[in-house]
């Protein structure tokens, strides 16, 4: 598959396949100094996946997640911007508020100050953000998250 990439990069650094070749054809040798920090960092994401119970099991994590976030956000009256059948498991999209007092950048930073940071959601013409709930995330984050947010709706209060 790799050899369908020969020629294609780029960038000298980030050509995979003079990558690939120079393993295969010098017994494992990187072309340049290897990047020792990330293939470590690396061995550590397959052994923290493989503790989890691999790809399917953190997949169940990350939906759980999304599930968890959307019913705490509907609760305080958040509207998701996609029907739930066509939810990512990764990254969900809200509506912002209609309220006239309401403004992203106040509620960004708000919750930025409580250790949560979300995204703005200019991917499409709606008026939205977005909040992802993968990597180190678990239920009891997706909790304390939901806390924060009801408490930095300044609008309602």
């Amino acid at each position: 598959m790799l050899a369908k990439c020969a020629h294609q990069a780029r960038s000298l650094s980030l050509d995979l396949y003079a990558q690939w070749r120079c393993m295969e054809d010098h017994h494992g040798k990187w072309r340049f100094t290897s990047p020792t920090h990330t293939v470590r960092a690396f061995y550590q994401a397959l052994e923290e996946l493989h503790q989890e119970g691999g790809v399917a099991a953190r997949y169940q994590r990350y939906q759980n997640n999304q599930k968890l976030l959307v019913q705490g956000m509907e609760e305080l009256g958040f509207e998701c911007l996609l029907p739930h059948e066509m939810h990512s498991p990764f990254i969900t999209s809200f509506r912002s508020p209609q309220h006239p007092e309401y403004q992203f950048d106040r509620f960004y930073h708000l919750l930025k100050q409580q250790g949560f940071v979300i995204y703005p959601g200019k991917v499409s013409d709606a008026d939205c953000f977005r909040i992802g709930n993968i990597g180190e995330v678990y239920p009891q984050d997706i909790a304390a998250l939901v806390q924060a947010i009801a408490s930095s709706m300044y609008w309602e209060q």
